[in-house]
């Protein structure tokens, strides 16, 4: 049973930077894609920041040049470097993890980051 549990939310100023981590068990975390998604208040599940495999990067034109991703395989980490962070980051952040082999996404509980004025 895959599980994803993350680490790292809580209430940041805007401009500031915040961290969060998320630590995967039972899956082969080296052939499978890891990332980030969010939802905002009100909205629909997105794509943050996601990497495959073979390190091949897909991510929201709303962070880029501020977010970065990053994954540990010998570790089963995926970590999300947030920059420069705006009101409408403002979210719950998912950890994902996409399993080719069996065609499977799973998820984490959430972990909110919410950016103050």
């Amino acid at each position: 049973q895959v599980q994803l549990v993350e680490s790292g939310g809580g209430l940041v100023q805007a401009g500031g930077s915040h961290r969060l981590s998320c630590v995967a068990s039972g899956s082969k975390f080296d052939i499978s894609t890891v990332g980030w998604y969010r939802q905002a208040p009100g909205g629909q599940r997105e794509l943050v920041d996601t990497q495959t495999a073979g390190d091949i990067r897909s991510y929201a034109p709303a962070v880029k040049g501020r977010f970065t991703i990053s994954r540990d395989n010998d570790k089963n980490t995926v970590g999300l470097q947030m920059n420069d962070l705006k009101l409408e980051d403002t979210a719950v952040y998912y950890c994902y993890l996409y399993q080719r082999s069996s065609a499977s996404s799973f998820w984490g509980q959430g972990t909110r980051v919410t950016v103050s004025s």
